[in-house]
C-alpha cells in the first residue's frame, strides 16, 4: 500500500497533496491512536486504517469538524464520514443477486453466516432485489458448527421453489453449506446459487461449480499493476489498487474543487468515481457500492457472464 501510494503521488498527487505516512505496526490500538491524532491535527483526509477494530473505533467517534476517513480495513461496513473502501461481502452479494434478478428471477433466499455483518448483507440484498421487482423471501442465519444442514432443511420448509439461493459465508468456508445444498439438488436448472467475493479468498473448489459471483475485475487494475511491477519489481495485489485509488481520488478532488473540497456532498456524489478497482460510490452511512463484472464458475474458473452488475 505504501508503494502504491507513492506511485499515485508521483502520477497525480505531487504539487496537490502532502502525504504523511504513519506505521500502525499492525496494532489496532496504535492504529486508533494515530488515526485520532491525524483527525485532530488538521488533516484534510485520512486514508486508512487497515486494522478492522481501529476503523470500527473511529466510526463510533463524533465531531462536526472531523475530516473524512477512507478506511482500508477488510470487512468494514462503514460509518457516517468513515467510508468503507474495500469491496464488502454485502455489496458483492447484492450485485450478484442483481445479476440473477436482471434475468427475470423473482424469489430469493439468503443463507448468511451468523455474525455482526448479517444484517448489513440482508439489507443490501433486499434493496438490490427491489430494483428489479424481486423479493428476498427469507433470510436464514446459519452456524458453521452444524455445517449449514439445519439452515438448508429450514429453507425447504419455509420457501417453496425459490429461484436463487445466495450464500454469504463470511469468514468461514462455504463448502459445508454448499454440500448441504447439493444434497438437496441445488443448484438446479431452475434454482441458481449466488456466492460472494469472500468465497474467492480460498481456492475454487468443485462444489463452487455453477455458482454465480460478482467481484472486482482484474482487467481494471491492469494498467496500474503493470506500472507497479515495472517500478517496484514485485507483483501487486488488490491492496495496491485500493491504496492507489484513494490517493488518486484525493488528488482528483483537490485538483477539481480545491483543498476544502473534501465534503460529504463531494464524496457522496451519487455518480461515484472510477478507479483501478472499477466504478464505486460512497453512501451517507459510510458503506460503498460498486459496479463489477458478474461471473459463473465453470470448470474451476470464473467465466464472464456480464461486464457489469451493481445492485444500485
Amino acid at each position: 500500500m505504501l508503494d502504491a501510494a507513492k506511485l499515485a503521488m508521483a502520477d497525480l498527487g505531487n504539487g496537490l497533496l502532502t502525504l504523511t505516512v504513519e506505521d500502525t505496526q499492525g496494532d489496532s490500538a496504535h492504529a486508533s491512536e494515530l488515526s485520532i491524532k491525524a483527525i485532530t491535527t488538521g488533516a484534510k483526509v485520512v486514508i486508512g486504517p487497515t486494522e478492522l477494530p481501529a476503523a470500527q473505533h473511529i466510526a463510533k467517534l463524533s465531531g462536526p469538524k472531523r475530516p473524512p476517513v477512507l478506511a482500508l480495513a477488510n470487512n468494514f461496513t462503514g460509518g457516517p464520514g468513515v467510508y468503507a473502501v474495500r469491496l464488502s461481502e454485502a455489496d458483492s452479494a447484492a450485485a450478484g443477486a442483481a445479476g440473477i434478478a436482471a434475468k427475470g428471477s423473482k424469489k430469493f433466499v439468503l443463507l448468511v453466516a451468523a455474525g455482526s455483518n448479517g444484517s448489513a448483507v440482508e439489507k443490501r440484498v433486499a434493496n438490490s432485489l427491489s430494483i428489479y421487482g424481486a423479493t428476498l423471501a427469507v433470510t436464514i442465519p446459519y452456524s458453521a458448527g452444524d455445517g449449514g444442514t439445519k439452515a438448508v432443511t429450514d429453507m425447504g420448509s419455509l420457501v417453496d421453489a425459490p429461484d436463487a439461493v445466495i450464500v454469504a459465508s463470511g469468514d468461514d468456508s462455504p463448502l459445508q453449506i454448499l454440500a448441504a445444498l447439493k444434497s438437496k439438488g441445488i443448484p438446479a436448472r431452475t434454482i441458481a446459487v449466488v456466492g460472494t467475493n469472500r468465497w474467492l479468498e480460498r481456492p475454487i473448489e468443485p462444489l463452487f461449480e455453477g455458482a454465480y459471483i460478482a467481484t472486482l475485475d482484474p482487467r481494471e487494475t491492469g494498467p496500474i499493476a503493470d506500472r507497479f511491477k515495472t517500478t517496484y519489481n514485485y507483483q501487486p495485489d488488490v491492496n495496491v489498487a485500493y491504496a492507489y485509488d484513494m490517493v488518486a481520488l484525493t488528488a482528483g478532488i483537490a485538483s477539481a474543487v480545491g483543498p476544502d473540497g473534501f465534503s460529504k456532498q463531494v464524496l457522496e456524489n451519487p455518480s461515484g468515481f472510477r478507479g483501478s478497482t472499477g466504478l464505486f460510490r460512497f453512501r451517507a452511512d459510510g458503506s460503498s457500492q460498486r459496479s463489477m463484472p458478474f461471473y459463473r464458475v465453470e470448470k474451476g474458473a470464473l467465466k464472464l457472464v456480464a461486464r457489469s452488475t451493481s445492485g444500485f
